[in-house]
């Protein structure tokens, strides 16, 4: 055998221990390390995936500060029923309402507004609340009923806020001639009125301060678009975080709708103090009083 057909029979039998080591094997190293790298990218797209989908959960709880539309449920079960479907956004003629997407730090999906950019116009028909499928946006909460009992939309009934005044940063409250948010009111004279009142500072001049009244503010958010500060001295809470509850045992006595908070409420009074156990008869009647 000369030394040519020596090379020849030794590169054919080297080709031959390969292909049986393929066989083996199952794989070449080329396809094993592809086969790593699918892995770690499947590996990867799952882990970018559960945290989008925490992302998403958590921005699909309930949102404290956040305002909804008329007839809005209460938030938790406003969160509960609402679909996403987007039917009231669509419906709203001033394109006030807007859709959560993600990163907006509200529940995804769900229809809000922000007052200082586009409030609520305060459509007399409503027309966001009748096409809602669910109820979310319930009919009931902004209507009255007539004398067959057939609900008749109401706008003026919404509470989808409370606007709050910060007296800090309102220049009527800092003797300026200002009565923007007052003018602004959809329900001037009600939700909003002026009281004057003498200026401390000057002692020559009126001071002519906005009041809100939560009985009759809907929260629609059109004093905020008008404040003239800035940053809004005048602005919308929703209504569970801007308003304070009012002891069982204190009522308005000349205010009759305030009697309706006392009709559950039990006679007993609990003692608190060695001084609360005596009525306040015998109390006066103490000669170290």
């Amino acid at each position: 055998m000369t030394d040519q057909e020596s090379e020849v029979r030794c590169e054919a039998d080297c080709n031959e221990m390969l292909k049986k080591k393929i066989n083996r094997n199952g794989a070449t190293m080329p396809e094993r390390r592809a086969f790593l790298l699918k892995g770690l990218k499947s590996l990867g797209l799952a882990a970018a995936g559960g945290l989008a989908w925490s992302g998403f959960i958590k921005q699909g709880t309930s949102a404290p500060l956040i305002l909804r539309p008329p007839g809005a449920l209460p938030e938790k079960e406003f969160i509960a029923s609402c679909i996403k479907c987007g039917m009231c956004v669509e419906a709203c003629p001033y394109d006030a309402l807007l859709m959560a997407k993600p990163g907006d730090n509200k529940p995804v999906g769900t229809p809000y507004f922000s007052p200082r950019t586009y409030p609520c116009h305060m459509c007399r028909d409503i027309p966001c609340v009748p096409v809602c499928p669910t109820g979310s946006l319930n009919k009931s909460l902004v209507s009255d009923k007539n004398e067959s009992g057939e609900l008749i939309l109401n706008i003026n009934r919404a509470k989808m806020g409370l606007a709050v005044i910060d007296r800090e940063t309102c220049i009527a409250y800092a003797g300026i001639q200002c009565d923007a948010c007052y003018r602004a009111c959809p329900l001037i004279d009600k939700a909003v009125t002026i009281e004057y009142t003498r200026n401390i500072r000057t002692g020559k001049h009126a001071m002519l301060a906005p009041v809100v009244h939560s009985t009759d503010c809907t929260g629609c958010g059109l004093c905020e678009r008008a404040c003239v500060t800035q940053k809004a001295s005048i602005f919308v809470l929703p209504r569970e975080i801007a308003m304070g509850a009012a002891s069982e045992r204190y009522i308005k006595g000349w205010d009759e709708r305030d009697e309706d908070r006392m009709k559950d409420v039990t006679e007993e009074v609990t003692t608190e103090t060695p001084r609360s156990g005596k009525s306040a008869v015998d109390y006066l009647n103490e000669q170290n009083f």
